[in-house]
This record gives C-alpha cells, structure tokens and sequence, in this order.
C-alpha cells in the first residue's frame, strides 16, 4: 500500500515538474521572438534606403552664342538627364559669342564645385578645356574635335572629354554634289570666320571635295555677326549659288545671307536643318535635340559611374535626312524632283 501512494505520488510531481518546464519554454520563446522580428526588419529597411539615389548633381552649362540649332541641343541634353530621372541644378551660361566672355564662364565653371560641364560648341568646349583637366566634360555641337585638339581621336578621346560632333561624313560631299549634278552650280560663295576652328575645318573639307567635283569655290571672311551681310553682298556677280556651312557667327547672321539670297535668285544650301526653317533652301542633315540627347545619355553614364569620358568614344549623328524649303524653292523658280526623296519645310 505504502508503495502504491509512494508511485502515485512520484507520478503527479514528475507531471507538475513537466508542466513547469513547458510554461519556461513558451515565456522564453515569447521573449526571443520579437528579438528575432526586429533584427529580421533592419536589413530590409537599409536595402530601401540604398535603392533611393537621392544626389542632386550639378551640372556647368555653357554656350558660345544664342541660336536655335544650339538651344535645341541643350533642350535634348537636359532632356536626356529628366528621363534618366536624375536630380540636376544646373549653372547655364552664355557668352553671346564674346570670346572674352567665353573665357570667363569658363574660369568660373573650372573652379566650381560641378560634377560636369556640359560644352555647347567648339568655342565653349576650347575654353573649358584649358582651364580644367579634372571635372568630366561633354561637347555637343562641334565639327572636328581632334583638330581643335578636345580628344586624341574619336574611338579613343583620352582625356577628360568627349561628347558629339555635329558634322556627319556625308554631308559636305553630299552637299556640294547636289549643287553640282542637280542645280548646275560652277562657282559656289561661301561666308565663314576664318578666326573660328570650326568653319576652318569645314571649309578644308569643301576646298578637297570642290576641287574633285570641278566646282569653284569663292570665299568671304568675316569676324563678327555685323559683317555676315557685307560679305555675302561681296560675292553677288562672282557665284550662281551659296553654300553656308556649320559657323556659330554666320548662323547667327543668318537672315543677312537669306536676304541678299532671295534679292539675287540665288539658291542657298545650309548645314543644318534648322537654317532650312529659317529660311534657307535645302540641306542634309539631323535634328540637333537628338545629338544633345546623345550626350545626355553619355552624361548620364558618367556621373552613375558607369563610364569616364576618357574611355567612352565620341559619336557621329545619326538618322541622316534631306530636306528641302518649299516656299524659298517656290520663289527662286525651283522645281522639287521626287527622285531627290526630300523632307519638305516650309
């Protein structure tokens, strides 16, 4: 009997005991499972932070003078940044095609706190290169960037530049062969700044392709705005037609050509598809918002990090058109040839 009560009694605290320990076990893991849920929730809170690219970047603007080509290139710059969803604040400058100016914005964006500077130009790109060899900086707008010395060549730039060139290969041969084969050109007037790389480049490239199309070619030079109408006044009875190429001064003179065009009769081939719109009569070209969306793209790259200007080659345009101005066609008494698979602008 006394056996029997001495096993039960063992039984009920072996049980008790049990009890005690489970209840131990539920308090405990009751306490170490919010420990668990906070230390789970704090990775997952840095991983949102990183994923916010919150940097508001600054970008240096300058431009050598105000005209529509140019702004359109800088309209397709920013643009490019805004689609990128970047935040920029940016330091916009225009020289107003006062070299002394041009030099000073660019001192000013040299020694800023910028993590680009965008060029719009020849000119502007010069002068921004000379002053800083450390802050990234991207070219638009600019015909022969190794002869002005900006890059050691396109695939390969070298240094702390490279961007778009505003020149297509086609387009000079292209240009001077219409005149010849299609208007019957023999001497062809063209007005640039010989003071500015730019037209010199382009005008070397005329010479070569004139010579070997028999064309002759009749210059005008000029150093400011105020003498683009007197220049091109100047070649009226030497030429029976005009040819004006990619030149900041003379584009932004260019209703003084257009004027003393129309009085002639004479036709007048531009450089770019802008200067078709303003008034002249055709030319091969491209929309210069595409060429600033282009470097927009390249920027984008390099401020993420992804790319410097050194390695990264600079671009020819793309999407290469004719176009033709049909009101200016209509009033010289020229007929548009459906063979010549025009863009019309009026």
């Amino acid at each position: 009997m006394k056996n029997k009560l001495l096993f039960v009694l063992l039984t009920i605290f072996s049980a008790v005991f049990l009890l005690a320990a489970c209840g131990g076990g539920e308090e405990n893991g009751a306490t170490n499972e919010p420990e668990e849920k906070e230390q789970a929730e704090t990775p997952s809170s840095s991983e949102g932070e990183a994923e916010t690219d919150t940097k508001t970047y600054k970008i240096g603007a300058t431009q050598i003078v105000e005209h529509p080509s140019l702004n359109a290139a800088f309209e397709g710059f920013q643009k490019a940044l805004e689609d990128a969803g970047l935040d920029v604040e940016y330091d916009i400058q225009n020289a107003q095609n006062d070299q002394s100016a041009n030099t000073t914005i660019a001192t000013n964006l040299g020694s800023s706190d910028v993590d680009l500077i965008f060029a719009n130009s020849t000119p502007s790109a010069q002068a921004v290169a000379a002053v800083t060899q450390e802050i990234p900086i991207l070219f638009t707008s600019v015909t022969d960037p190794v002869g002005a010395e900006l890059i050691d060549s396109v695939e390969s730039p070298g240094g702390n530049l490279t961007g778009t060139i505003d020149l297509h290969p086609d387009v000079i041969p292209n240009t001077l062969t219409f005149l010849k084969e299609e208007l019957d050109a023999k001497s062809v007037g063209v007005v640039f700044n010989s003071g500015e790389q730019n037209a010199r480049a382009q005008i070397d490239k005329v010479r070569e392709v004139a010579k070997e199309l028999d064309l002759n070619i009749v210059e005008a030079t000029i150093a400011t705005s105020a003498d683009v109408k007197q220049a091109t006044e100047s070649l009226i009875g030497k030429v029976d037609s005009l040819y004006i190429i990619k030149d900041n001064t003379v584009v932004s003179a260019l209703e003084s050509v257009i004027s003393v065009a129309m009085e002639n009769k004479l036709p007048m081939m531009v450089g770019e598809l802008d200067s078709v719109k303003r008034g002249g009569l055709a030319a091969y070209g491209f929309n210069y918002f595409d060429i600033g969306y282009e470097t927009g793209e390249m920027a984008v790259k390099i401020l993420k990090g992804e790319a410097t200007s050194a390695e990264m080659p600079a671009q020819y345009p793309k999407n290469l058109k004719f176009v033709v101005n049909a009101d200016n066609a209509a009033q010289i008494g020229l007929e548009i040839k459906d063979e010549w698979n025009a863009e019309l602008s009026e």
